[in-house]
């Protein structure tokens, strides 16, 4: 990946939206007219969601609080012993997405995650180890990837990304092993996600109603947990009573 800029703090809106195969191809072909893919082209994004033994952040989400978080850590492609991960803390409050995030090889992020090391006394570095603090024994649940398509506007804070082949996994939960795991939708499915700071433009919501693409509140960690939730007894009755009310998860 070529370097960037790395963004340590972003607060915008994110909206989702489950699109068929069909509307893949109509959706990839349409936002050529308005956007450009970004420098990365295609992107295999994996992402590693902590919570408690008893599930504590899943249980809180899922009863669709006004604000819930969750920490997870984050790598573009498979990780190495050299290279960045992401440790990420992401808050949702009123439907806005706040997004605190410091780099770090995947191995010291685990280890401040275990209270084996400590992170710069900056800003982020003390909102993470007092996540930590909050929320005793953190270990990890679920692996998430997706092969990521993402498309900018000049001078604009739109950002438009196509999550293609999005799967999980509940063992090997690291970022450094490989890039499998179980689909989470079906064949051709994907995740299209819109992330603004104001008002989406008039075009796109145009060339959504034309793809008849309506908003989902599609969570990837959240169908993961769906699919788990069976196996797992320690989810509790009353979040299993709601998951099976929701066909694509939880809303964070």
């Amino acid at each position: 990946m070529k370097a960037t800029k790395i963004i340590s703090v972003m607060k915008r809106y994110e909206l989702k939206f489950y699109l068929n195969e069909e509307q893949v191809s109509y959706f990839m072909d349409k936002i050529l007219e308005y956007m450009a893919p970004d420098e990365h082209g295609l992107t295999t994004v994996a992402s590693l969601y902590f919570d408690t033994p008893d599930y504590r952040l899943i249980n809180k989400s899922v009863e669709k609080p006004k604000f819930k978080e969750k920490l997870r850590l984050r790598s573009y492609g498979l990780a190495t012993e050299e290279s960045l991960t992401f440790l990420e803390i992401k808050r949702k409050y009123n439907g806005v997405v706040y997004k605190r995030r410091i780099p770090l090889l995947e191995k010291d992020a685990i280890n401040l995650i275990a209270h084996k090391g400590k992170h710069s006394d900056d800003q982020i570095g003390r909102e993470l180890e007092f996540f930590i603090e909050k929320y005793p024994n953190l270990e990890p649940k679920y692996l998430i990837i997706s092969d990521r398509i993402a498309y900018r506007q000049e001078e604009s804070d739109l950002r438009v990304t196509i999550d293609l082949n999005p799967r999980y996994r509940v063992n090997d939960l690291n970022l450094h092993t490989s890039l499998e795991g179980s689909p989470l939708l079906e064949k051709g499915g994907a995740i299209l996600e819109i992330k603004v700071q104001f008002a989406i433009p008039m075009w796109l919501t145009e060339l959504l109603s034309k793809g008849k693409i309506y908003q989902t509140s599609f969570s990837k960690v959240g169908a993961a947990h769906k699919k788990e939730y069976k196996n797992n007894e320690s989810i509790s009755d009353a979040i299993k009573n709601r998951i099976k009310g929701e066909e694509y998860g939880f809303t964070i």
